[in-house]
């Protein structure tokens, strides 16, 4: 196996606990125009894909007015619920410092991204960040790992995707890379594991292991 140099993360659920977010926001919005339709654990599956085909899913007619109005929820929002999670700033500059390339990979906009790069002390590590406004596909087709990857000059051999939900694991065997799933998913461990990534991390230092080419 080729020596990881290369380190692609979902954003939202894997560096940036945003799921209260996210699950307030949906909340809000579906409550407002289907009352007593989408109870918590009805929402959960729509953490990971885009807005566009969730609210698709749901009403395609009305798709576009709630995309619109959950932006307008979860950014004047996003502050007051969104955080890292636990060691991530911390590992993500020891990552930095031993030389890795790091890329942001997301369906999130880039300006939500970047909106949540700076609630993180460590939102300057990264050397390039694709979002949903850089492609055509979003995960999981490849084309967004593909683009972080040829920004970074670097190839899949030498890549891991790093994420909490299927998209992401699904979206790194898509791309021919290496998989870490995090166990601190809002789907749970069992969820991720069955996603069947080459790796489960308990803890985002989990990573600083793996990288110097030992299993967690």
């Amino acid at each position: 196996m080729d020596k990881i140099t290369t380190l692609l993360f979902d954003f939202d659920g894997t560096l940036l606990d945003t799921n209260e977010l996210i699950i307030q926001t949906f909340q809000t919005v579906l409550n407002a125009h289907y009352p007593g339709r989408f109870e918590r654990e009805d929402i959960l599956p729509f953490l990971g894909p885009t807005l566009k085909e969730t609210f698709d899913s749901i009403d395609p007619a009305k798709s576009e007015e709630l995309i619109n109005e959950y932006r307008t929820w979860n950014l004047a929002n996003h502050d007051a619920f969104a955080s890292e999670f636990d060691g991530v700033s911390d590992t993500l500059v020891q990552l930095k410092n031993a030389g890795f390339k790091m890329a942001i990979v997301s369906t999130k906009r880039n300006d939500t991204i970047m909106k949540g790069l700076k609630l993180m002390p460590a939102g300057n590590v990264f050397d390039t960040i694709v979002g949903l406004d850089d492609v055509k596909h979003p995960k999981p087709h490849p084309e967004p790992l593909l683009l972080a990857m040829e920004r970074l000059n670097s190839t899949p051999q030498e890549t891991l995707m790093i994420g909490d939900n299927i998209h992401d694991i699904l979206g790194g065997k898509n791309a021919g890379v290496r998989t870490a799933g995090v166990a601190w998913s809002a789907k749970g461990e069992k969820f991720i594991r069955e996603q069947e990534p080459d790796f489960v991390l308990q803890h985002i230092s989990d990573l600083l292991s793996i990288t110097a080419g030992v299993e967690a």
